[in-house]
């Protein structure tokens, strides 16, 4: 299954203060649960004199063209259960964003905003800062290694400029490009690479 799907276009925080509590909220895209796991582990720590940290994610699984499971994840990180994390995911559900995560850090400022108060504010500190980053479709993708000897590397690397594909080379005994490239066109880009190189290229 290669259908696109929705996400936030970048990282992007979002601050307001509730009758003293501080709230700010974080949202980043993601490829994995681990580098949603990351990305919440490194929130967590440059807020580490927070009250509370509380993640939410929604990330596909086993995404490999025949299916995928959607992983979605929720905790309420002491705050009262069910005020904090499960709002925090619901916005990412009625958005219908996947392969996101987010983190709500909240400062307590000594006044208590009841279970409605504290779902509120979690949940709007989520929604602005999807707003601030931006929601774009995306298609899925998939990480290709392509190794070639240097004297075919200009050749794969003016293939992958022109067409437009996120790449980082690495230029040791031989040239390896690792490759971001859309599901739907990986094929046709194996193809090129070996049409280019005849057949040189070690593709992974």
């Amino acid at each position: 299954m290669s259908d696109a799907y929705l996400t936030v276009a970048e990282a992007a925080t979002a601050e307001f203060v509730v009758q003293g509590s501080e709230f700010i909220g974080h949202v980043r895209p993601v490829d994995s649960v681990d580098a949603a796991e990351a990305f919440i582990d490194a929130i967590k720590a440059e807020y580490a004199d927070a009250t509370h940290n509380v993640p939410a994610y929604r990330v596909r699984t086993g995404d490999d063209g025949e299916g995928y499971f959607l992983r979605e994840y929720a905790s309420d990180e002491g705050e009262p259960s069910g005020s904090a994390g499960k709002p925090a995911l619901n916005v990412l559900t009625q958005q219908e964003l996947e392969n996101c995560a987010v983190v709500v850090t909240r400062y307590y400022g000594g006044t208590n905003l009841g279970v409605g108060g504290l779902v509120r504010a979690y949940s709007r500190a989520v929604k602005e800062a999807v707003e601030a980053a931006g929601v774009v479709e995306e298609q899925p993708h998939e990480q290709l290694s392509i190794t070639v000897e240097y004297d075919d590397s200009g050749t794969v690397r003016s293939i992958l400029e022109s067409e437009g594909h996120e790449f980082d080379a690495d230029y040791e005994a031989t040239v390896t490009f690792d490759v971001r490239v859309p599901r739907a066109d990986a094929e046709a880009l194996r193809d090129r690479v070996r049409s280019a190189t005849s057949g040189r290229a070690d593709l992974e």
